[in-house]
């Protein structure tokens, strides 16, 4: 294999240059970034299928180094990248309600299932019915760089990369020991995190193979919101301290039960259950990586990779309850109180029904133990806190053959097959088909249907009525399990053609060409209780049972055509195209394609750009996920209260959504700021499309060495996007224009009317469809300087974005709403106006590193069109720019060891407060946003490393 491995000559030594373990100096991981972030040939590999380091590529690149990923002392992957301008949070380590126990990208906030996450260029196995990547797989030990590519990605990888692709290069040719441990923790004193990796490498047979083994292990402590004064009380959008409605004791149909008087009073106590959410949910991971490589001749080597990640996310909320679901409540349960059964039979509602059922009066009704609908909420305190754990566990191995066919031209046939299993077990969440049968009794030791070891539930107490019996009888474990897989088999050429090039250049036209089969497949299966509607308490959405696949056969080509250099006006002009056709099992044939060019009128100054053209087909999850009933974010109900007293359209509206006509003004407002909503696939979705295109600069003056600057304008517009409608684009057409269409969406709880409850409430009707757009624009900047010094040298990095646009229509009659620089329920995660990360090092010799990561968000506000603006404090409708700032120190103590010691969020700033109502659970937590501001405070970590 000695004419392949003298192809890829010019390109080893800057791709290798981390990858030595021998010296410990920082020199050469600063040498390799500043010729990444120069442009120079090694970001080919991520930027397009064709090789040559000779070519221009028009698609920008960001990069974060080898050194800049010793610097952040990373535990996952999702640390590496998460925090760059234009990546948007995801699914992390700081969501705890709406977690799906795996981490997610998402480029340009359009979604992360519109951008992809690569291994060595290949596609890894899905985490999720969705095809999102879990972040937590990736083993960073191995890692030499990241590159993220934010245009022309789908022609070159798959449709799916709408917004870009982010790509995980990992050490090749790794040769010698590499051991580094690293232990952090939180100045509070939790949040402990550690990690340890131990990578081997060795060459044999005189150079001709190499083989690398990493084997890993990291885990991530837990910190409570009650442990950060922000988070202690929940507080609402004006200011309050709130709790919950289902708390301790026992409200029946919006009345509490008071111990003293034995009757149903007025609301008097609600339950805070702010405390016992995470801020940083615990994790712990084991990886194993290995890949080996044979030149079985000259011209041909064989390769394998194969990983494993066994990862374990933990999840808590406060216990759990019955939330409001109607109940049918026998009137002569053994532990309703005489004055209660009296108020029971006295509610209008009631005593009709008791009157229809033929009984003269209440006591007659009692004596035949009639069952009356009934909404119930009740916190299940002697329960324990609400577990949930996701235990992943995902392999992938590859396998292939690569080399060359000539001297110009090479080929690379490869096959993976990747399998993820990730079950969720949930404990003390409680089943309601148990609490119906233990409402169901003869006396207060007998339930009326004793199966299954029936033991009555006591819900008439003060918070300790509910014996160690009931609630085992109640707390039956449930959970489920998603599997999915992933087959690939692709073959490629790529190469020049040699002597043939255009009158003007000199650089030989480069091509690649190939096909490509991929399959998916997936499935969800859950146990009967995660599979029944309303049957796991406080879950919100089942999980029925179902499966799905599709395969798709692709043809893919590129080429990269040199056509003048060097002459008067023009040191380099290139084009750029490529296409890939793509046949989906289940939406059929589709067409993506790209084209480009880069213009270097004078040596270092370019401009480039490059325009494309995406049809990205719907997943798994888009298609086959049953339509079931679950929640969704809403602060402030227009039905609620008194709002619709007087009001005679508004009194209307919400009776034709449900509302029996007795309920209006006593309508409960949102539990914990959630209503129901019901949704689902639709296997009658199409794909969307997408155009996109990217313009900018890259300036690299000879006469200024070590400066690097890059400035590209973005613009992405996806139209028949499929898409769920926000509850904005409902509630205000609805209850503002007054569209019967819109309301119609509505549906109402027909006991109280509320937005709130079982099965019997669908809540708002979001179903998916391909009637959505999206539309995103902004520039990237990037600048990279380094200074010689008499001691060392000084470098800086900037690394910045400004979205001039992020908007969001779901429907043709929807609102195209603007989300930049806002937060709130219909715009989420949040994107800043202006961000950036500037990271300046300081390098004494080649022993030291002092290096200051400055991160910048601008200033955001509460969205004008959310329903919570008006009622918000003033406080809560502004987030002011805020700046973090991260130390670190290395040092090279001696040739083989060195140690890194940093200090996050320096001066320890505060985040914002803006109550836990105004967004998604998701993401507005804790009063805060905790996956945009550092809701932990300021944090320690050391690692040690040693290499030989």
């Amino acid at each position: 294999m000695r004419k392949y491995s003298n192809l890829k000559a010019s390109v080893a030594p800057m791709v290798l240059g981390l990858a030595m373990v021998s010296t410990p100096a920082f020199a050469q991981d600063q040498d390799v970034q500043e010729e990444v972030a120069a442009g120079e040939s090694v970001i080919v590999v991520t930027g397009s299928r064709i090789s040559n380091p000779n070519l221009e590529q028009s698609a920008p690149i960001n990069v974060v180094s080898g050194d800049e990923i010793d610097l952040r002392q990373a535990t996952n992957a999702e640390e590496l990248i998460g925090e760059l301008p234009g990546v948007s949070p995801g699914i992390n380590g700081s969501v705890n309600n709406g977690s799906g126990g795996f981490a997610t990208l998402n480029l340009r906030n359009v979604g992360s299932r519109r951008n992809l996450v690569l291994l060595d260029g290949t596609r890894l196995v899905p985490s999720s019915l969705s095809s999102q990547t879990d972040l937590n797989i990736i083993p960073i030990a191995l890692v030499e760089r990241v590159d993220i590519v934010t245009g022309g990605a789908s022609s070159v990888y798959g449709a799916d990369a709408i917004a870009g692709v982010a790509n995980f290069i990992t050490k090749r040719d790794f040769a010698g020991v590499d051991m580094a441990a690293s232990f952090g923790m939180a100045e509070e004193g939790d949040g402990q995190r550690f990690r340890t990796d131990v990578t081997i490498g060795a060459n044999f047979d005189d150079g001709r193979g190499n083989a690398v083994l990493s084997v890993g292990y990291q885990t991530v402590d837990p910190v409570l919101q009650g442990d950060r004064a922000i988070s202690q009380k929940t507080l609402f959008i004006e200011g309050s301290e709130i709790g919950s409605g289902t708390s301790v004791p026992t409200r029946i149909n919006g009345a509490q039960y008071d111990p003293a008087t034995g009757s149903l009073v007025p609301t008097y106590n609600t339950f805070n259950f702010a405390p016992f959410n995470y801020f940083q949910t615990p994790l712990e991971r084991f990886n194993v990586f290995g890949s080996a490589r044979y030149e079985i001749t000259d011209n041909v080597e064989v390769y394998t990779k194969a990983m494993f990640t066994k990862s374990t996310v933990s999840l808590q909320l406060a216990p759990s309850g019955l939330f409001g679901d109607t109940y049918q409540l026998p009137l002569d349960n053994a532990f309703l109180t005489p004055a209660i059964q009296a108020q029971l039979c006295a509610r209008p509602s009631n005593a009709a029904l008791i009157a229809g059922a033929g009984y003269a009066n209440c006591g007659a009704a009692i004596a035949d133990g009639f069952e009356l609908p009934t909404t119930i909420n009740r916190r299940l305190v002697e329960q324990g806190n609400r577990q949930t754990e996701y235990v992943t566990n995902q392999f992938q191995i590859w396998t292939g053959v690569r080399g060359n066919i000539t001297d110009n031209i090479d080929f690379d046939v490869y096959g993976t097959y990747g399998e993820s299993d990730r079950s969720q077990t949930r404990l003390n969440w409680g089943l309601k088909s148990r609490v119906q049968q233990a409402l169901r009794t003869d006396d207060a030791n007998t339930c009326s249907d004793t199966s299954s070891g029936c033991v009555p539930l006591n819900l008439f107490g003060d918070g300790q009525s509910i014996t160690p019996a009931q609630a085992a009888f109640i707390n039956a474990p449930s959970g489920q399990t998603v599997k999915t897989s992933l087959s690939v088999v692709n073959g490629s050429i790529s190469g020049d053609l040699g002597s043939e090039s255009f009158l003007f250049a000199d650089t030989p036209i480069g091509f690649a060409v190939g096909a490509e089969y991929r399959k998916y497949t997936a499935a969800q299966l859950s146990d009967v209780a995660s599979g029944t509607q309303d049957e796991v308490l406080g879950t919100g959405a089942p999980s029925p049972s179902f499966s799905g696949q599709y395969d798709v056969k692709e043809v893919f080509g590129e080429l990269i055509i040199p056509i003048v250099e060097n002459v008067p006006g023009i040191y380099n002009l290139t084009v750029e195209a490529g296409a890939r056709y793509s046949d989906y099992s289940n939406s059929g044939g589709s067409t993506t394609w790209k084209a480009g060019g880069t213009w270097e009128p004078i040596e270092g100054y370019k401009i480039r750009g490059i325009y494309q053209h995406s049809v990205r087909s719907p997943n798994i999850g888009e298609l086959f996920s049953p339509v079931v009933t679950g929640l969704t974010a809403l602060a402030v109900d227009p039905c609620a209260g008194t709002n619709p007293v007087g009001n005679a359209a508004l009194t209307a509206i919400c009776i034709a959504q449900g509302a029996p006509a007795g309920s209006i003004g006593t309508i409960p407002v949102p539990s914990a700021s959630q209503i129901n909503a019901t949704a689902g696939g639709n296997p009658n979705l199409g794909p969307e499309t997408a155009n996109s295109y990217t313009i900018g600069v890259v300036l690299t003056p000879p006469s200024v060495p070590g400066l690097t600057l890059t400035a590209d304008y973005y613009n992405i517009k996806i139209k028949g996007a499929i898409t769920t409608p926000t509850p904005g684009d409902i509630l205000d057409p609805c209850y503002i224009d007054q569209l019967a269409s819109a309301c119609a969406l509505i549906v109402r709880n027909p006991l109280n009317g509320s937005l709130n409850g079982g099965g019997d409430t669908p809540g708002l009707l979001l179903q998916l469809t391909n009637q959505g757009t999206i539309e995103t624009s902004g520039i990237d900047l990037r600048l990279a300087y380094k200074l010689p010094t008499s001691f060392g040298k000084i470098g800086f990095d900037f690394n910045g974005n400004w979205t001039e646009q992020l908007k969001f229509q779901a429907t043709p009659t929807s609102i195209n709403r603007e989300c930049l620089s806002y937060y709130g329920e219909n715009c989420e995660p949040i994107t800043p106006e202006f961000s950036f990360n500037m990271r300046t090092t300081v390098s004494i010799g080649e022993t030291l590193d002092v290096s200051l990561l400055w991160t910048w968000i601008d200033a955001v506000s509460l969205e004008p069109l959310s329903g919570s603006f008006g009622g918000a404090l003033d406080e809560y409708k502004t987030i002011g720019a805020y700046s973090y700032f991260d130390l670190t120190t290395r040092f090279s103590v001696t040739d083989n060891f060195e140690f890194t010691a940093g200090v996050q969020n320096l001066l320890d700033k505060k985040p914002p407060n803006v109550s836990s109502y105004v967004g998604s659970s998701t993401y507005n937590s804790g009063n805060t946003y905790p996956t945009t501001y550092d809701a932990i405070g300021r944090r320690f970590q050391v690692t040690g490393r040693l290499r030989f």
